[in-house]
């Protein structure tokens, strides 16, 4: 007679016994499914639907690694039959059953559909339909908790991407900012509108508009490691939400009016190839004393600058003035601009003992098509 254990379970030992051979096969692989569900701890799971996903977030297999190199190519040398014929199918247009794919994250790794997969990136498409299960990370990281933040509003609203913010709470402005957006749409409509109804119309006429306009001006490459969903959040929640008083800066309500909803009908006037620049020019005096020996390098030098507009030698307390215009984004004020392009460019001149800038404050040019006597 054998006597066993009474907690021992056959099936809990054999599925051990595969994923430790699994395990051993596959290494450390961050690609490797079971090694990234592992290091996640994702095992809760949520059916997404059936989306088009991009081929190059797909980056593994589940359970076929196989069967396929890292290339989801089969390892013999001869040609897969299969895999030619689902390439014919895919070029004569016919309908391919979409394939299914698990999500941990950022990353896809494919359950069923490899050689459909493979098909699509031998015709170099960049898309494929696939059927996605989401397993959601549980470990206790700060970017597993941004991230299930990010899903959980984007599911809430009813979106179809998240919004890549890069602090945790900041969903909060977002979702106060859609619920305004409801009440205003209720006034406007005279209906109840649920708050997917006005999430996907703040996407489309708020949040898009001053996300694409803060895109086209640059103005992220200012702030290492951060968004341009962030730069939309600081701009929203000081215009929209807490309303504060700026020294600088003042240019930004032209261009974004402190209430919502005026930004969103302004925005409606306009393509999205129309969209304002945010960006303003400011025109500055700058008065030098220089080393005579070295006036006609320092008058020559100005002059090449892209930004100077006029270069004049004066006699009297100062030797040169010149005219410069600069572009500034409408979150820096004036003297930080000047003191950049000053400090990077004329103070390190030989020659330039001194300098002194002056900002126009009312100016008026009058028209240049006069004659002078």
């Amino acid at each position: 007679m054998v006597t066993m254990f009474s907690k021992f379970n056959p099936f809990t030992a054999l599925k051990k016994a595969i994923t430790e051979r699994e395990k051993s096969d596959q290494g450390e692989n961050p690609s490797s499914f079971n090694t990234r569900q592992e290091q996640e701890e994702a095992y809760e799971a949520i059916e997404r639907g059936t989306l088009m996903v991009p081929l190059e977030k797909i980056v593994g297999s589940v359970g076929r690694y196989h069967d396929f190199d890292n290339q989801f190519r089969t390892p013999s040398h001869h040609v897969d039959d299969r895999l030619k014929s689902i390439i014919s199918a895919m070029k004569e247009g016919k309908n391919m059953p979409p394939i299914s794919l698990y999500q941990i994250k950022e990353g896809y790794f494919i359950l069923d559909g490899h050689h459909r997969f493979r098909a699509a990136i031998e015709l170099e498409r960049s898309h494929i339909r696939a059927r996605i299960v989401e397993l959601l990370p549980s470990t206790n990281t700060l970017e597993n908790k941004l991230y299930i933040e990010k899903i959980s509003f984007r599911d809430k609203a009813g979106l179809t991407d998240s919004i890549d913010v890069t602090e945790l709470g900041q969903t909060d402005h977002l979702e106060w900012q859609v619920e305004e957006h409801r009440r205003a749409l209720q006034v406007e409509k005279k209906q109840e509108i649920s708050f997917k109804q006005a999430a996907v119309d703040w996407y489309r006429t708020i949040y898009r508009p001053l996300a694409t306009i803060i895109g086209n001006s640059g103005l992220v490459k200012s702030f290492p490691g951060r968004t341009v969903d962030d730069l939309y959040l600081y701009i929203s929640v000081h215009q929209w939400e807490e309303g504060k008083k700026r020294k600088y800066g003042i240019g930004i309500d032209k261009l974004i009016p402190t209430d919502m909803e005026a930004f969103r009908h302004k925005m409606a006037e306009h393509k999205e190839q129309e969209y304002p620049e945010m960006k303003r020019e400011i025109t500055v005096f700058i008065l030098f004393n220089v080393d005579g020996k070295y006036e006609q390098q320092i008058f020559d030098k100005l002059l090449a600058l892209e930004e100077v507009t006029e270069v004049h030698t004066v006699h009297g307390s100062i030797d040169m003035i010149a005219k410069i215009t600069l572009m500034r984004d409408l979150l820096s004020s004036d003297a930080e601009i000047l003191s950049q392009f000053i400090l990077s460019t004329i103070r390190q001149w030989k020659g330039v003992l001194s300098t002194q800038t002056l900002i126009p404050g009312m100016s008026r040019v009058k028209d240049q098509d006069r004659c002078h006597l």
